[in-house]
């Protein structure tokens, strides 16, 4: 724990000082810092890889838990085993390729400070260490004798199947991409195995059995994934995030929604779709947007006679809404894998969500029409500019981060840190909530959190090159340009391939492996980029809040301490209107790039 989480604690506020001096000394002093975007990168790789190692201890990297939740608690401990056995394998089929490619970037220095690239690329080899320590600790320390050596037997079986059949591989051709690609991955998420490991080990498995490529491109190919310094954006609004909800500014937004609309029939409602929409993306979590929305309203609506079940399915709706609203970790990480620019991509999300948020808006109106207010008081003018006043700072907040991204003054990365600077001050001098015991477990925990989707977008930046050099996406693109009813059948199809990704993956390893394969097919229709991301990410939405697979609407459940089986029922008119919804944002572009 301390050799991890205090250096990430450390990074995470170095990395805070660096790009606050980068802005400061770029458009204050008009003397930018040469050296501080390399010294960020240098650092920014060792955030994400002892973030990965803390984010491993802590159970928090992201996987499918539905299949084995439903087993008998013996089996449940079995498939524990046999996934930490996964582990430890991907971890050992690393250690050498991350050792050589550590030595290849050697000779490598950056232009400014002259540090070998070695010094940056060293944090892989670290955190692949630490991770499979941690991994072997804990199945010595937990697993029992007999499901440790069934585990290891079955793990030790497939492999040797796999290697010893490399020549029918090479003969069968692209066909064992379904072998690696659809059954092992499909098969290892199934069995709870954390996603970067699912993507990471059916990578090294192709290449080592179908190619004769060093495996040390897959760690270079890991590497160029989670390095870009765009994706510093990634741990910056985390950590916003998390400030805004501990310094009570998000809480003062929503008390001032309720004392507009709180008094109408179906006002906590609305209060909680404007809510979401005003918090959304900053926290770089939807189980943190939901969890800083949920308490604040939850109580009051079960006065009023909500359902808990109707609560959850209003709050994952409004979740499933809100993927496409800026400062969104999906729409950054698009823009980072496809070239898309962020700034585009920013502006125009804000128009699919209204969309979204009127359909609810809707289904909110006919569910709530005969709910009984009258004994629910309507707030003074007084009341609500005492609100609107101590909301103003804020308020101020969400805009000023997306203006200020969207009119190209500073990078989405820049004004996170700008964002973190006024919530402090702001947050201290005015809402006086801030327990400075809270500062060093939420810089740890932004430091897991964005070491988990570092890691995944890294392995899946592997996956996609091993996918891309094996001649799939050419076919696959071939395939898709024959689609009947041309741009419009894509659409249709990428809508609906997207909302069966979004159940399983979430939305940044669905984007950061099928964006590269299908975004070059949209060009090629003439589908605009801004657009084609909109549908795609709205689609991930609704499929990460889709019971019985969506990831987002257990999370939802959690929230709400209700059984997924009461919300699944109230859930489907909700995602019947963001389906209609889907189908407006497809059918018209204006909605995607109408303020572009």
């Amino acid at each position: 724990m301390w050799v991890t989480e205090v250096p990430a604690a450390v990074l995470v506020v170095a990395e805070i000082a660096l790009q606050l001096s980068n802005v400061i000394f770029r458009y204050v002093l008009k003397e930018p810092l040469i050296w501080g975007n390399e010294l960020s990168a240098l650092l920014f790789v060792w955030l994400a890889m002892l973030g990965a190692v803390i984010a491993l201890r802590r159970g928090q990297h992201m996987r499918l838990g539905i299949f084995i939740a439903r087993l008998s608690p013996p089996r449940r401990a079995f498939m524990d085993t046999l996934g930490n056995v996964v582990v430890v394998a991907f971890m050992l089929g690393l250690v050498a390729p991350a050792w050589e490619y550590m030595q290849d970037q050697i000779p490598i220095l950056s232009p400014a400070l002259e540090f070998p690239d070695a010094w940056r690329v060293s944090s892989i080899v670290v955190g692949v260490g630490l991770m499979l320590a941690l991994t072997l600790t804990r199945l010595i320390a937990r697993a029992k004798a007999r499901d440790l050596i069934v585990s290891v037997a079955m793990v030790g079986a497939i492999a040797f199947v796999l290697f010893g059949s490399a020549a029918f591989f090479v003969e069968l051709g692209n066909a064992s991409l379904l072998v690696f690609f659809l059954f092992g991955v499909a098969s290892m998420i199934a069995a709870g195995v954390p996603i970067f490991v699912a993507f990471g080990t059916a990578t090294l498995a192709y290449l080592s059995c179908t190619t004769s490529a060093p495996l040390s491109i897959v760690v270079g190919r890991m590497d160029e994934g989670m390095s870009g310094l765009i994706l510093l954006a990634v741990p910056l609004f985390v950590l916003l995030g998390a400030l805004m909800e501990s310094t009570g500014m998000a809480e003062a937004m929503i008390r001032f929604l309720m004392t507009l609309v709180g008094h109408r029939r179906g006002g906590l409602s609305y209060v909680l779709i404007g809510a979401m929409y005003l918090v959304s993306g900053i926290s770089g979590s939807k189980v943190a947007d939901m969890a800083a929305v949920a308490p604040a309203l939850f109580p009051e609506m079960k006065k009023r006679g909500a359902e808990d079940g109707e609560l959850v399915a209003m709050l994952g709706a409004s979740g499933a809404m809100s993927e496409t609203i800026p400062p969104s970790l999906v729409l950054i990480t698009a823009g980072s894998v496809t070239g898309v620019s962020i700034s585009a991509l920013f502006t125009g999300g804000f128009m699919p969500a209204i969309v979204g948020a009127m359909a609810m808006g809707v289904v909110v109106w006919y569910r709530s029409r005969r709910e009984d207010t009258s004994s629910v008081r309507k707030a003074s003018a007084a009341q609500c500019g005492r609100a609107l006043l101590f909301a103003a700072p804020a308020l101020v907040l969400p805009f000023l981060i997306r203006a200020a991204v969207s009119e190209g003054v500073a990078t989405a990365t820049e004004v996170s840190t700008i964002g973190i600077a006024y919530t402090f001050v702001v947050g201290l001098a005015l809402y006086r909530r801030f327990k400075w015991s809270r500062l060093y477990p939420i810089l740890v925990e932004t430091a897991s959190l964005s070491g988990a989707i570092l890691l995944i977008i890294g392995c899946a930046t592997a996956m996609a090159w091993a996918l891309t050099q094996s001649g799939f996406a050419h076919q696959l693109s071939a395939a898709m340009m024959r689609m009947p009813c041309g741009a419009g059948g894509f659409l249709a199809a990428s809508a609906l391939i997207f909302v069966v990704l979004g159940s399983f993956l979430e939305g940044i390893p669905a984007i950061v492996l099928f964006a590269p394969l299908l975004f070059p097919i949209a060009r090629a229709f003439g589908i605009n980029e801004v657009h084609y991301t909109m549908v795609v990410i709205f689609a991930m939405g609704l499929g990460l809040f889709a019971p019985p697979f969506g990831v987002g609407f257990f999370a939802a459940c959690a929230i709400g301490k209700v059984n997924p089986d009461g919300a699944m029922k109230s859930m489907w008119i909700y995602l019947g209107a963001l389906l209609v919804s889907l189908v407006m944002i497809a059918a018209v572009p204006w909605f995607s790039t109408g303020f572009l």
